[in-house]
């Protein structure tokens, strides 16, 4: 699930590694149901219930996902509602500093001086009063858009084939070939993302995606 970026401008609405997930998400989805159409007995009416399948049920993932995407985003604001007002409710300086550190990423809490942590306070208490209770913005729905695209136009690069394809057998081969391609570049860019060697990753990420495809399809999914 992708996590809530504040609004800055000069902060994306969905990460890269955000975007790389939902991609293979919506990979994984699609695969499952195109991968359980069986070459030999289908005909185009059967083609045809699985791209609607297929089409409908990364819709409707699509928009699960983006409900829950905003219910992050809801829990993020209110995550940082709470910190601030722990800061400036504090009896002490020093209970305001376990707050601020305890918002902040450990590594990143670990290098603070108490020096720093002070002016940290002190900025936050100067800050206008939070807001009662986290509320939705503009950045919000927007990443709730992406996240939705994201695993809904995943489906298509794969589904195409059945339609312009007359034979099923042909259809299926072509829908794996790109697939295996579109699995093969989320895991390169997510190795790019992570720092990992980008074409093992490619290579792994195609071995667990086809895995996993299997694994859904042999639980009925």
């Amino acid at each position: 699930m992708a996590e809530h970026r504040d609004d800055r401008p000069s902060v994306r609405v969905l990460e890269p590694v955000e975007r790389i997930s939902e991609v293979l998400f919506g990979l994984i989805m699609v695969l499952s149901i195109t991968g359980s159409l069986s070459v030999a007995d289908a005909g185009r009416e059967d083609v045809r219930t699985m791209l609607i399948g297929a089409l409908g049920c990364n819709l409707a993932w699509g928009l699960i996902d983006a409900v829950m995407y905003l219910m992050g985003c809801l829990s993020s604001q209110a995550d940082d509602i709470r910190a601030v007002l722990a800061v400036r409710n504090a009896a002490t300086p020093e209970e305001a500093y376990r707050a601020i550190a305890d918002a902040m990423p450990p590594l990143v809490a670990s290098v603070f001086q108490p020096e720093e942590l002070e002016r940290v306070r002190l900025h936050l208490g100067r800050l206008a009063e939070p807001p009662s209770r986290p509320r939705l913005r503009g950045p919000d729905w927007w990443g709730a858009l992406g996240v939705f695209l994201l695993v809904f136009l995943a489906t298509l690069p794969v589904v195409l084939p059945f339609v312009f394809a007359r034979e099923v057998v042909r259809a299926m081969r072509l829908s794996n070939a790109i697939a295996i391609v579109m699995l093969f570049v989320t895991g390169y860019a997510f190795g790019r993302a992570t720092r990992y060697h980008p074409w093992g990753t490619g290579v792994v990420m195609v071995g667990l995606g086809c895995a996993l495809v299997g694994f859904t399809i042999a639980l009925g999914g």
